[in-house]
């Protein structure tokens, strides 16, 4: 049997085993949920969560589309993500180009300007009132963005020694993306993915700006209704928390699974 203090501590290689990934976890836990409970208890605030209760269903509908946007967005801009990022490495100096100053000026505008430019302009413009579809297209565009930049970043760090020896055994360029570049592209990018992935669920929130009857945007109307803040806004955290945390608990896992020994 191991001492228990020997819990506390990561082995030299690998992750760590499940009884001491748990009892961190369960610190960690511990340790946040004394520092906001202390703060709570001192707060002078009257609470409201039956008042706030009768407006449940508009919570879930609110968090269902939220669940709805953020998905479309996700597949969306991984797709949009990895076009750019060999739009990027296109020998195609107009492609390349174009690609590159969609990036930059994504990722050099803030995304609310950007909501606004095109739902109101653009789509305007077109004659495209469907809130929706803009909000996907909106995320899709911002996150594709910073997504073609991880997944560039990792296709150039595979070594090039590999691409050559690839080619010296006759494989197509596009065998040499699908069985050489993309599987250790994945495996370096996924943590900035995962990071990114949480990002853009957060980031569906800002759709509330153009109506969209999402997460947010639900809280926002049961707090102006029932006079209730925190008891709107603690379970739009929760909500939030209950579609990141397994994103981010899914790509950890496929990063363990993936590692090799270098």
């Amino acid at each position: 049997m191991k001492p228990a203090s020997r819990l506390f501590l990561a082995p030299a290689h690998g992750p760590p085993a499940p009884a001491a990934r748990l009892l961190g976890w369960l610190i960690a836990a511990l340790l946040v949920a004394g520092v906001f409970a202390f703060a709570f208890i001192r707060l002078r605030y009257t609470w409201n969560w039956a008042g706030v209760w009768e407006y449940r269903a508009a919570f879930l509908r609110g968090w269902w589309t939220t669940v709805v946007v953020s998905l479309s967005a996700l597949i969306t801009s991984s797709v949009l993500g990895v076009l750019v990022a060999l739009a990027r490495r296109s020998p195609v100096l107009a492609l390349r180009s174009l690609a590159q100053f969609y990036v930059e000026i994504v990722r050099g505008t803030p995304l609310l300007v950007q909501i606004y430019v095109f739902f109101y302009v653009v789509a305007d413009a077109f004659r495209f009132g469907n809130r929706y579809v803009v909000g996907v297209i909106i995320l899709s565009l911002f996150s594709g963005a910073y997504i073609g930049e991880i997944v560039r970043a990792g296709i150039e760090s595979v070594g090039r020694t590999q691409l050559d020896s690839a080619r010296a055994i006759g494989l197509t360029r596009a065998q040499i993306y699908r069985h050489v570049i993309f599987p250790q592209a994945l495996r370096s990018s996924l943590p900035p993915l995962a990071g990114q992935f949480v990002s853009l669920v957060k980031d569906s929130s800002l759709l509330s700006i153009i109506a969209i009857s999402e997460f947010t945007y639900s809280a926002a109307k049961v707090s102006s209704t029932t006079a209730s803040p925190f008891e709107a806004y603690l379970p739009l955290a929760l909500g939030y928390l209950v579609l990141t945390l397994p994103i981010s608990l899914w790509t950890r896992h496929l990063e363990e699974r993936h590692r090799y020994e270098t």
